[in-house]
């Protein structure tokens, strides 16, 4: 009996659709950028980000301010991020000799991202400092049986950044900073693989090479519906970058400042697996097919190539780059202004490879957008220890036509609410409060072909609230 081509082709593209996470998991900026790197600038929805000046937190966004603060410094944060992500189908149509599937549910969930800095000043002119944290990654998962299964289940990104840096305080208004990024990211990413789909397609061809009678075919296909594969894809790896900036008090009232993240190139190593399922025949179902369906399961199972494979992807995370101002307009309130580029253009394709043999398992167009985040805040300082933040922005997503369920990705919204207190010399603390709103983002995707994925098509809307505190030390 001849080998049918179907499974090897399926199976291709699943591990591609699956690794599709990688570029694509609905985080909580736009893409998949996680902008929660201090719960005290959260409440200006980080407006002025890279020339916050109340905590070393905002050496994240721009290592130039560590010159700043004339006393060591110790920040342990923790942020619960809940995204609600849910479809609501319109016109979607089942894989072949599939059951459609629900909607998914609620594929958000409980997320907890902590981050920690630590800076120290070496003298009146230069400070170093250490921040550990995650500028990527999120997580989802639809329920299972889905009518997006064959897309996308589960999807888990984690990365984690630890980045030691210094500052330089070239005069006592103007300060520059330069730090290393060493950057490790893992993920795990599950989908369904139309196992049915498989096995009418050896019968087809069993019976076009004349191995098995045609009459046989519309039984086995009754006597298989509804069989899926569950295709798993992990890989891990670590990369390296840096990051530099600059801040300018123009006026003891007006501080402006920029700071740029470069790219990191990773390439990921891991493997794919597929657990497929045993076939039960029906009750009635005749001799003859009974007889047959159990060779081609084999068949199937054999030609399953990227079981237990090796695979790897290239993939270069974007850069960053902020404009800040702060205006201290008096003792009590100042008001800030944040501009960030993100260069998701680093993603315009996903190429896939099988490692035995450097073969391409598959190439996804993304075709991804460089994007943008436009952010203002206020402060009012009540007194000494107290402080109260607002702040709203404007995020851009990086998607143009190359839709995924990974990343059911929109222009959003952010409005946000914080505050400060400190307790004594030495303590502070700080918690802020965010509720992003994305748009609705439309969707009529089969991946290139209904039979094998399905067509999702119908509508997403996502949510995410956040809540993040902090306490900070001075020594």
């Amino acid at each position: 009996m001849k080998t049918p081509n179907f499974r090897r082709h399926r199976v291709a593209a699943a591990v591609a659709g699956a690794v599709l996470a990688l570029g694509a998991t609905p985080a909580l900026a736009t893409g998949f950028q996680l902008n929660e790197q201090s719960a005290s600038s959260l409440g200006n929805a980080f407006a002025g980000g890279a020339a916050f000046t109340d905590d070393i937190s905002a050496m994240w966004w721009n290592p130039a301010v560590l010159s700043k603060f004339e006393r060591a410094q110790f920040i342990q944060g923790l942020h619960v991020v809940v995204p609600s992500i849910k479809f609501s189908n319109e016109a979607s149509q089942p894989a072949f000799n599939q059951p459609l599937g629900g909607d998914g549910g609620d594929a958000g969930g409980w997320n907890f991202i902590p981050n920690l800095y630590v800076s120290m000043p070496i003298n009146n002119q230069f400070a170093f400092g250490l921040g550990i944290g995650g500028p990527f990654g999120n997580k989802t998962q639809y329920s299972n049986g889905w009518l997006g299964r064959y897309q996308a289940l589960d999807s888990k990104i984690i990365t984690i950044n630890v980045n030691p840096a210094f500052s330089w305080k070239v005069t006592p208004e103007f300060s520059v900073g330069a730090g290393v990024n060493f950057q490790y990211i893992d993920g795990k990413f599950t989908q369904s693989a139309n196992y049915s789909g498989a096995i009418f397609s050896a019968a087809a061809g069993a019976a076009a090479a004349g191995q098995i009678p045609a009459a046989l075919v519309p039984g086995i296909l009754a006597a298989t519906g509804g069989y899926d594969s569950l295709a798993t894809i992990k890989g891990d790896d670590t990369a390296w970058g840096w990051n530099i900036g600059a801040a300018w008090d123009i006026t003891p009232a007006w501080r402006v400042a920029a700071a740029y993240r470069s790219e990191i190139k990773y390439d990921l190593k891991g493997t794919s697996d597929f657990n497929n399922p045993t076939v039960t025949v029906p009750p009635g179902t005749s001799p003859q097919v009974a007889a047959v369906i159990p060779l081609l399961t084999n068949l199937v199972n054999a030609s399953s190539t990227f079981t237990g494979q090796s695979i790897s992807s290239d993939i270069t995370l974007p850069w960053i780059a902020n404009l800040s101002a702060v205006w201290k307009f008096d003792r009590q309130w100042e008001f800030l202004a944040d501009v960030q580029w993100t260069g998701w253009s680093s993603i315009q394709e996903l190429r896939f490879v099988n490692t035995a043999d450097g073969s391409t398992a598959s190439v996804v167009p993304l075709e991804w957008d460089d994007t943008y985040k436009i952010a203002l805040g206020t402060s009012y300082r009540y007194n000494e220890q107290w402080k109260a933040r607002f702040g709203v922005a404007f995020d851009t997503t990086p998607v143009t036509t190359d839709e995924t369920p990974r990343l059911p990705d929109s222009d959003r919204w952010w409005i946000t609410v914080g505050g400060e207190y400190r307790w004594t010399p030495q303590w502070k603390f700080d918690a802020g409060f965010a509720y992003i709103i994305g748009d609705k983002a439309q969707f009529n995707q089969n991946l290139g072909s209904t039979t094998r994925y399905g067509l999702i098509n119908g509508e997403f809307r996502a949510s995410t609230w956040i809540l993040s505190a902090q306490a900070a030390y001075v020594f």
